[in-house]
């Protein structure tokens, strides 16, 4: 009897989806920093994004358990570096910006090369991977500068990026429960 192992990438995509919305949405000018966004970047962005990258080290997957494995740790770390005393906190504790600009820069790097290893995948993990590895960019940028303009931008990218991640694990969720494309991600032809 073979057993049939779940999807975890939906769960990974969720989470890093809906953490980087409610990161973005302060940055973007809309609502300010809250406990929000902390709770989603520990349970949403951080747990949930290490499970699924644990789920696909089970289904043999390097990409899949690099990337959730990676991005969960980034949520923590990120979080972290908010409530760690003598860190930085939302509240009005600062971490030095070239600090922050080299976390984002070196994570942005990372980001860059697995999108190299979304090719051949769908057009939508593509995006995500490219609108993140944007939005590391920019919020290096804003941390190096101090430029509000940069910070805005980038929360609006952010946005974007956070919303193609739901996106595609709301795609992968139904198009597998119905057998069928619902929602379009752009399938790989190779």
């Amino acid at each position: 009897m073979e057993t049939k192992l779940a999807n975890p990438a939906p769960l990974g995509f969720l989470g890093l989806g809906l953490a980087t919305v409610l990161l973005n949405i302060p940055n973007a000018g809309i609502f300010p920093l809250g406990t929000l966004l902390l709770v989603m970047g520990v349970f949403g962005g951080g747990i949930a994004q290490v499970i699924a990258g644990l789920m696909e080290f089970k289904k043999g997957d390097t990409f899949g358990t690099t990337a959730f494995t990676s991005f969960g740790l980034f949520w923590l770390s990120l979080v972290a570096t908010w409530l760690v005393p003598g860190l930085s906190s939302p509240a009005g504790g600062k971490t030095p910006g070239a600090a922050l600009g080299w976390y984002f820069a070196l994570w942005g790097l990372v980001t860059f090369f697995m999108w190299f290893g979304t090719f051949g995948k769908s057009r939508v993990l593509q995006l995500v991977f490219l609108s993140l590895t944007l939005w590391f960019a920019l919020s290096a940028a804003r941390e190096w500068t101090g430029s509000a303009l940069v910070g805005t931008i980038a929360g609006w990218e952010g946005i974007v990026c956070g919303l193609s991640a739901m996106y595609l694990a709301m795609a992968e969720v139904l198009n597998e429960g119905k057998g069928r494309p619902v929602l379009p991600i752009g399938e790989s032809r190779m």
